[in-house]
């Protein structure tokens, strides 16, 4: 089925940094017909998803080294990719949902999912800056993990993400956040301690190895902030 939507694809070995822990990730081969396919979309809506980005396996590894975290909550991930930070989450137990704007990346997340899962997440297509209304009837009360990698490319961004957030995670919940120190992360960072915020706790920076060459000298950061409840709620 997903040779019907992505040809040709390649297995990837990736290891997470910290935990050891090796997964095998199936991706397409080449992105350049992706990124022609959609060179007239008015969304710009490129193929991120398609590539192993750095900032997803240091989530994933975050999420192995801290299990307890997401075991046994309902966790929602904004833009799972190839589904690198989904797998540990399920391996974790997290009840899992998974959304991102290309219907090939929730194809190729859930066959990832299952590969080194052995289950595969609920999922939702959608953009973020867009969100459906199904997507905060499926929040509810609101989750109490979300999780978000490599998600900031510019500061116009901060705050359409800040918004959202505060209707889907739950008073008390904790966004988990993976970011390659780019300024647009560290000025939302600041804007959300500012307002309904808290950084928890950072769980410190990684710098690989990635398993793309080109990502030598890629250090990302992963951060925690919990949602300060308001008063009387």
């Amino acid at each position: 089925m997903i040779e019907r939507f992505i040809t040709p694809l390649v297995t990837t070995d990736v290891r997470l940094p910290r935990s050891g822990r090796s997964l095998r990730i199936m991706h397409p081969a080449d992105i350049d017909p992706l990124i022609d396919a959609v060179a007239d979309d008015p969304e710009q809506n490129l193929p991120y998803w398609a590539e192993l980005w750095p900032s997803g396996i240091a989530l994933a590894d975050a999420i192995a080294l801290r299990p307890q975290t997401v075991a046994g909550f309902r966790v929602l991930e904004i833009g799972c990719g190839l589904g690198v930070t989904a797998i540990a989450a399920l391996n974790a137990g997290a009840d899992l949902t998974v959304t991102d704007y290309a219907p090939e990346s929730l194809l190729l997340a859930c066959a990832n999912c299952l590969a080194n899962a052995g289950r595969e997440p609920s999922t939702l297509q959608m953009n973020w800056r867009k969100p459906p209304d199904e997507l905060f009837d499926l929040a509810g009360e609101g989750f109490p993990v979300v999780l978000a990698a490599d998600v900031l490319y510019e500061s116009r961004d901060v705050q359409p993400l800040l918004g959202l957030l505060g209707r889907l995670v739950a008073p008390g919940g904790l966004l988990w956040l993976a970011e390659p120190r780019r300024p647009v992360a560290a000025r939302f960072i600041e804007i959300a301690c500012a307002q309904d915020w808290e950084l928890s706790e950072s769980d410190g920076e990684w710098d690989g190895p990635w398993p793309d060459p080109n990502d030598a000298g890629v250090h990302v950061r992963v951060h925690r902030l919990r949602r300060v409840p308001s008063p009387g709620s």
